[in-house]
Formats: C-alpha cells, sequence, structure tokens
C-alpha cells in the first residue's frame, strides 16, 4: 500500500525520533529555505537514477550562492543516449561522480529539517527518497514548497478567469529573472532560488 507523504512522515518521524537523525525530524524554527533540484534519467520516478544534485541556501532576501552544494553521481547503466538528450549529461560527465550512499549524506548535512524550495519539488523529493529509504529507512520529512504555488498564489487575483501560464520559462521572464545553466542541477536550484526571493520580497509580477 501507497502512504500519503504526510502519513509516512508522521510515521517515519515517530519510529526515528530518538535516532542519529531526530533533528531532521524536528520542526524548522529558522528563517532559511534550500532550493533543490535533480537531474535524473526519466521523468518517470520507478525508473529515474540520479545523475547530480544542486542546491542553494536562501536566507531573507540573499540567495547564498557561496554556501552551495554541486554533487554529480557515478553514471548509472541507464544513461542512454535518449536520457541525454533531455538532461544534455554525458557518461564522460560523470567520471569523478560519487556513490549515491555518499550523495544522500551530503545531501542531509546540507539540508537538514529547512524546508526544501524547488520546481516540480515533489518529484525530486520522491526520487530522493526512492534511494534514500533503503538505506536510512526514512525519506525526507522536509516541508516541500513548490515555486509555481507560490507565484500562482501571488498573481492570481489578476487573472481572474483566466489561465495562469505556469511553465518555468514563462515565470522567470515574468519575474525579469535570468535562467542560470539551464537544465543543470545547480543552475535551476539557483534560478529557482531567485525567482522565490523576487516573488516574497519583489513587488508583484505583471499579467499578460
Amino acid at each position: 500500500m501507497i502512504l500519503p507523504r504526510t502519513i509516512r512522515r508522521f510515521k517515519e518521524r515517530r519510529e526515528h525520533r530518538d535516532g542519529p537523525y531526530a533533528e531532521l525530524f524536528e520542526a524548522y524554527k529558522g528563517d532559511e529555505v534550500v532550493s533543490l533540484d535533480c537531474e535524473t534519467t526519466s521523468l518517470d520516478v520507478s525508473k529515474a537514477e540520479i545523475l547530480s544534485i544542486g542546491a542553494v541556501r536562501i536566507k531573507g532576501r540573499k540567495v547564498m550562492t557561496s554556501d552551495r552544494l554541486d554533487i554529480r553521481l557515478k553514471p548509472p547503466a541507464s544513461l542512454t543516449g535518449e536520457s541525454i538528450k533531455i538532461h544534455k549529461i554525458r557518461a564522460a560527465d560523470l567520471v569523478n561522480g560519487i556513490e549515491v550512499e555518499e550523495a544522500l549524506e551530503q545531501v542531509l548535512a546540507f539540508v537538514g529539517n529547512r524546508p526544501i524550495l524547488g520546481y516540480y519539488v515533489n518529484y525530486d523529493i520522491k526520487v530522493i527518497d526512492k534511494f534514500m529509504r533503503p538505506i536510512y529507512g526514512f525519506g525526507l520529512p522536509n516541508k516541500a514548497v513548490e515555486l509555481s504555488h507560490v507565484y500562482h498564489d501571488i498573481i492570481k487575483w489578476k487573472s481572474i478567469g483566466g489561465d495562469i501560464d505556469l511553465r518555468f520559462d514563462t515565470i522567470s521572464k515574468k519575474l525579469d529573472v535570468p535562467i542560470i545553466e539551464r537544465h543543470t542541477a545547480l543552475g535551476d536550484a539557483i534560478t529557482v532560488a531567485l525567482m522565490y526571493v523576487r516573488l516574497k520580497h519583489g513587488s508583484p509580477p505583471s499579467v499578460g
């Protein structure tokens, strides 16, 4: 049976609250958010292998680009010509990649119990969880913040009766935020972080 994420998080928090990773399950009381992105071999979570992970912290109005995570993993067998067309990452680009176990350790240390921000963030969390659970016995317990939902909620009052374009490139254009190294994990994480800060601390974007 597949449990909804909220129920699973509650169950895992109860099971691990006294373990070595107990602090991950504590409610976050700080003012930071982590923008995170994964590049994978497939958009199907059940088939996806992680190629790279990028993350950057946001503190208030500041995107802390000097405090970032930029991980490349060893190339999986599923890295084919077809998947390369999607993410533009070749096996040669991953020659110095690390094992997934080491990558997950770095992710947990960097993210902690901060909220995780992303564009289609639930996909990234589900892919990471797929590899985390067999190793740690739990998935990421962090609160998820979806950029497109933040954008929608801020501008919906300007689009009464109309559809809101939630495509990545459109949001970037509307917010006048440059796209940094599109389809790289770190580039997308930084771009999402910049858009989030613009939405939270800038003037509302125009519509039309």
